[in-house]
């Protein structure tokens, strides 16, 4: 075989490689449109304490690579709270995801980080008109979030909340800080005793938490005799029941044990990335 004509066989065979890549990749993306909803509600993902965006990239990469979107962008929020989209969203978008980057990532008024979780979604509702989202935080996120639905739970200028994953929540106290393992007790309608201030400010969530969100609660135990993920006792995290579940649509709760349990380990841990995709979006 003569150097042209080597050429020539190797660049068709890459041609035919990439038309296999493409022709499977759209064969994937239409099994998995059977498969996951195909809505244009989006999904925004907000970070724990001292984190960013970056804690965020497995569950979002995984939905990415199971076929339930092909957009992800992100939302940066300096420290003065003002709001910046990073990436656009094209307009038939199906289930596409946003993940929220606070520079100021180490402030702890919860008021604020509901505050500056309003910035972001106004934000985006200003671009893309959406009438519904999907709200996912891990640890210090979930406080945004619910503070969020706390601060403007009458404001029908917002979009309605359709689903929430709450992930390594700590509504009731954090370890070594107002809370240690075995400290809280729950009733059986999840009550817990004692509540801290912060839990005190939530329990309005009882009168005024929307009545069409659908919650998803998933916390971690290190099984090492704690009932803990190392920083949240279980008993705090599941506290979150008797805030919400007289009120939100559906409530239910996903425990996760072992090291891959752990705070931090969560959001980088496929059996959850595997539950939170069949919640947020599975048919």
């Amino acid at each position: 075989m003569n150097k042209k004509s080597f050429i020539f066989s190797a660049a068709m065979a890459m041609i035919l490689v990439v038309f296999s890549f493409f022709t499977y990749s759209c064969h994937a993306q239409a099994v998995n449109s059977k498969k996951y909803v195909q809505e244009s509600i989006p999904t925004i993902f907000f970070h724990g304490y001292g984190s960013s965006y970056r804690a965020e990239t497995q569950m979002t990469e995984a939905a990415k690579k199971a076929g339930v979107t092909r957009t992800i962008v992100r939302i940066n929020v300096s420290p003065n709270g003002y709001a910046k989209m990073i990436g656009s969203i094209p307009k038939k978008a199906k289930n596409p995801i946003v993940e929220v980057n606070y520079d100021d990532n180490k402030m702890l008024n919860y008021h604020t980080a509901g505050l500056w979780a309003k910035n972001v979604i106004e934000v985006l509702q200003k671009d893309y008109k959406f009438k519904k989202v999907n709200l996912v935080g891990h640890s210090m996120g979930n406080m945004a979030i619910n503070y969020y639905i706390l601060d403007n739970y009458s404001n029908k200028k917002l979009p309605k909340i359709n689903k929430v994953v709450d992930i390594a929540g700590h509504f009731d106290g954090i370890i070594d800080e107002d809370d240690e393992p075995g400290r809280i007790s729950l009733d059986k309608n999840g009550k817990p005793t004692p509540m801290n201030q912060y839990y005190q400010e939530l329990l309005k969530f009882r009168k005024v938490y929307p009545t069409n969100t659908r919650v998803l609660n998933i916390f971690g135990d290190k099984n090492d005799g704690t009932h803990s993920d190392g920083a949240v006792t279980n008993a705090s995290s599941q506290s979150l029941r008797y805030l919400v579940s007289g009120r939100a649509k559906s409530y239910q709760e996903k425990k996760i044990v072992g090291k891959m349990a752990a705070h931090s380990k969560l959001h980088e841990n496929k059996q959850v990335d595997k539950i939170l995709i069949n919640f947020l979006w599975k048919k």
